[in-house]
């Protein structure tokens, strides 16, 4: 069974988890860039929680089934039609073949994701199917997608009759939005009024955010000597403050190093709150504990 790219969105990539084991030689993560809503889209077809699924941003685009299968969208709502009917979000979808599904533009959020039972079955590479759009490898050959290609679907026989029933709630994608923040060992660099400035003043998501990171606008924030370091380490939410003194919180193309001083990581529990984050979205920081943060999670 194959997926047929009619037109291919604002930027359509396959992802799974991510390519996990292999920073140290300089290699980004990759993977989706909203987890939660990947781990229900699997689960709502039947997938075990590794399988690649198709990442939409801001416009989804069409695609044409040439066999039947199940499919699930999640994530942001991009008023998805199969064939001319409205197709339902947040549960599982019988496909016949010739079907095309086409998707719009976000209503709100900003990324959807498509999963079909059995998973898009991409080559492995180091251990993932996620596309790494800088290095050119996973994926469909690296790329994001593009008219006519076909994408390959894996082998399934659980049946429709084991995820019918199942369905979620859509989410509530907010253009004001909180995230509880965990700081780190660099928060010295920042001056009490640097700190305050941070969590009390409102930051704006601009149009230069990517897969890479979320950049925002905002009040700078004052640091004792500038926020240049060694480069050392970043993961998932990290939040580094440039130069200028604007916040940037990396997302799952973040570079495997950095040199700028982070002031703080973002919670796991709301990192598809900011991948949901679309330009305009304002954002506010509150700090919490670790313990606070494992208990959300």
């Amino acid at each position: 069974m194959a997926i047929k790219v009619i037109t291919p969105g604002a930027l359509t990539t396959v992802q799974d988890f991510g390519r996990f084991g292999y920073q140290e030689s300089g290699m980004q993560p990759c993977g989706v860039m909203d987890q939660r809503s990947y781990t229900i889209a699997n689960t709502l077809v039947g997938n075990q929680n590794h399988e690649a699924v198709l990442e939409f941003s801001l416009i989804g685009g069409s695609y044409q089934f040439d066999a039947p299968c199940i499919l699930a969208l999640t994530g942001a709502d991009m008023s998805p039609v199969l064939n001319h009917a409205p197709c339902p979000m947040n549960r599982a979808v019988q496909i016949k073949a010739g079907d095309v599904l086409t998707l719009g533009t976000a209503v709100s959020g900003c990324r959807t994701y498509l999963a079909v039972s059995g998973g898009i079955d991409v080559p492995l590479v180091m251990g993932s199917r996620s596309t790494s759009l800088k290095c050119r490898i996973g994926g469909f050959f690296g790329r994001a997608l593009q008219p006519g290609d076909l994408l390959p679907v894996g082998k399934d026989d659980s049946g429709f009759e084991h995820v019918k029933d199942l369905c979620y709630s859509q989410p509530d994608y907010s253009d004001h939005v909180i995230l509880r923040v965990i700081e780190g060992i660099q928060t010295d660099f920042f001056t009490a009024a640097g700190l305050d400035t941070f969590y009390s003043e409102a930051y704006t998501v601009t149009a230069e955010s990517d897969r890479m990171g979320c950049r925002l606008d905002g009040p700078a924030i004052a640091t004792y000597h500038g926020s240049d370091i060694i480069s050392d380490g970043i993961v998932f939410g990290s939040i580094q403050i440039t130069s200028a003194g604007k916040p940037i919180i990396l997302m799952a193309d973040r570079q495997t190093t950095g040199g700028y001083a982070k002031i703080g990581t973002v919670c796991t529990a709301d990192l598809p709150v900011i991948a949901q984050a679309r330009p305009g979205t304002v954002i506010r920081f509150r700090k919490i504990s670790v313990e606070d943060a494992q208990k959300l999670l």
